[in-house]
Order: structure tokens, then C-alpha cells, then sequence
């Protein structure tokens, strides 16, 4: 006869990781239960959002066994390491605000991270009330040039004009430390923020789970993510022609240029640079490209052995 204890370590059930710790990590099973899980071996494969397989070892703890297959994934990664963001969401939310005024090369590598990894990307300028907001909405129009959409909200006094993005959707939260990230998850989800900080501080984590990612529910279609404020998007990980293709001004003049490997540099006949002089696509935009690329062959030639 088996004991209880035998009986549920047998149960295997399916779920959604909804908060990782680094070491541990929050899945919500198919019926709403949390359980605080390890994963099988030493792997830490998993990630936010991830769909799994869960091994029941109590009843709120369990092993994660297998981890299914991902739609799509966003990480940052240096010559060092990789940091997995989030897996299987639907968009982004690249939130900015104009004090401290944001850095337009985060928000470029922002871009660039999500087009590589086929999420659909939104631009939010938070801090409305701020006098300075008008000229940094104005700055953006940029973006809106090249088919980014890009709202003004206030995470203080008005979310409004965020809401209706959101409906329906696992939305991705981005942003740099300081530009109001944390006030807009509790301006959204206050409740689900207390509910998963009181889970976090039982795993004896404390403050320091605002260095990893959580999906808190909107509804029952709808979540954000939540992920930790940084200064810098590494995308170490990146090719020099997924940087180009993830440029997306640029498509439409890829595979024009005179040469089959035009990196869109100083090559003679490159179409890229072409469009640029004729205004099709921003001098701004070529220059953080170029530089990227650049950057992006030094650190390669430092580490040639580095691998995802």
C-alpha cells in the first residue's frame, strides 16, 4: 500500500511558471493553485511564462520535469552571461519617462531584443504629468515614423490610456531603472504584487526578488510580467544579420546592397546606407546600428569561444 506522501509524487501536473526566484520557482497549475517548485536536476532551464510539467512533491511544492516548447523568448546577455527575461508572451511594454530622462540607446536595444524574438513591441512614456514630458513625447515621434506605437500615461494619477493594450494579452513589462516600472505593476495589480512578495519573503528572499521576473493576472485572459529595472540590454547573443533584420526600417533594403555580406558599414552599394541619404531611414538610427555592429565584433573578437 502506498502512503499519501508516494500517492502525491506520482501526480504530475501541468502549469505556468509565474515567478522565478533563480533557485526556485512559482507555478500556477491549471486550477489557479501556486506551487513553490525546484527544477529536476541542476538545470535552471525555466523561465517566466514558461508552460511545464510539474511533479507534486506536497501540497504547494513541487519538482518541475519537463519544460514545454517555447513560442518565443526574451533574454539580455553580456560576453559573461545570458539573463532569460520571459517566455511565450504576446508583446512588450518598453516603459520610459522624461525625469530621469531615458536613454534612447536602451530603448533602440529594446527594440532590437524584441524584434529578434518576434514580440511585438510598445512604447509607453510614462509620467504625463512631468513638464518635460511634452518634449520627450515629441522626441518619439521618431519611432512613431517608423510604425512603433507609442502612448503617454501616468502610472501616478492615469493608466487609462495603457489598459486597452493590455486586454487579452501576457504583456512583458521593460524598462530601466527609475522610469516608474514598479509604480505601474502596483497600479495595475496591487493585490497580486502583496500576494507574491508575502510567497517570496516565506522563501526567505526578501527584497531581492525584484532581480527576477513575475506574471501577475490582470483577468483571466490577461497578465503582465514583470521584470527587473537594469541599464543596459546586452544582445551578445545576436548575429550581425539578426541585429539588421531586427532593425525594421531597414527590410525593405536588405538584400539590395551590392555584396551578399554587406554589414551596412562603408561597403560600396549598400542599399542601407543608401536609403539613409535619401532620408528613408533616420541618420540616428543607421549611427546606433553601425556603432552596435561595431561594439558587437570587438566583444566577439575578445571572446571567440563564447556560445548561447
Amino acid at each position: 500500500m502506498t502512503t499519501r506522501r508516494e500517492r502525491e509524487q506520482q501526480v504530475v501536473a501541468g502549469g505556468r511558471v509565474v515567478a522565478d526566484f533563480g533557485r526556485d520557482f512559482l507555478v500556477e497549475l491549471a486550477d489557479r493553485r501556486q506551487v513553490v517548485c525546484t527544477r529536476k536536476g541542476r538545470k535552471q532551464d525555466a523561465a517566466c511564462g514558461d508552460f511545464v510539467e510539474v511533479r507534486l512533491t506536497g501540497a504547494a511544492q513541487g519538482s518541475i520535469e519537463r519544460v514545454g516548447t517555447r513560442r518565443n523568448i526574451l533574454f539580455r546577455s553580456d560576453q559573461w552571461k545570458e539573463k532569460t527575461l520571459a517566455a511565450n508572451v504576446d508583446q512588450a511594454v518598453i516603459l520610459l519617462a522624461p525625469r530621469p530622462a531615458f536613454s534612447e540607446a536602451f530603448l533602440n536595444l529594446s527594440l532590437v531584443a524584441c524584434e529578434a524574438a518576434g514580440i511585438p513591441a510598445i512604447i509607453a512614456l510614462n509620467k504625463s504629468d512631468l513638464p518635460e514630458h511634452a518634449q520627450a513625447r515629441r522626441s518619439l515621434e521618431a519611432w512613431e515614423r517608423i510604425g512603433y506605437t507609442v502612448i503617454s500615461m501616468s502610472a501616478k494619477f492615469d493608466t487609462a490610456a495603457l489598459l486597452p493594450l493590455l486586454e487579452g494579452r501576457i504583456t512583458l513589462l521593460v524598462g530601466q531603472s527609475g522610469m516608474g516600472k514598479s509604480r505601474t505593476v502596483n497600479a495595475l495589480v496591487m493585490n497580486e504584487v502583496a500576494r507574491v512578495g508575502e510567497i517570496s519573503a516565506s522563501l526567505g528572499i526578501g527584497t531581492h526578488t525584484t532581480t527576477f521576473s513575475r506574471l501577475f493576472r490582470l483577468d483571466r485572459d490577461a497578465a503582465i510580467i514583470d521584470t527587473p529595472g537594469f541599464q543596459s540590454f546586452g544582445l551578445f547573443h545576436l548575429t550581425e544579420g539578426q541585429i539588421a533584420e531586427a532593425m525594421r526600417e531597414f527590410r525593405p533594403f536588405l538584400g539590395a546592397c551590392r555584396f551578399n555580406d554587406c554589414a551596412h558599414l562603408s561597403e560600396p552599394g549598400c542599399a542601407v546606407v543608401a536609403a539613409a541619404g535619401r532620408g528613408e531611414i533616420s541618420a540616428e538610427r543607421l549611427s546606433f546600428y553601425q556603432v552596435l555592429v561595431e561594439q558587437h565584433r570587438e566583444l566577439h573578437e575578445q571572446h571567440p569561444d563564447w556560445r548561447r
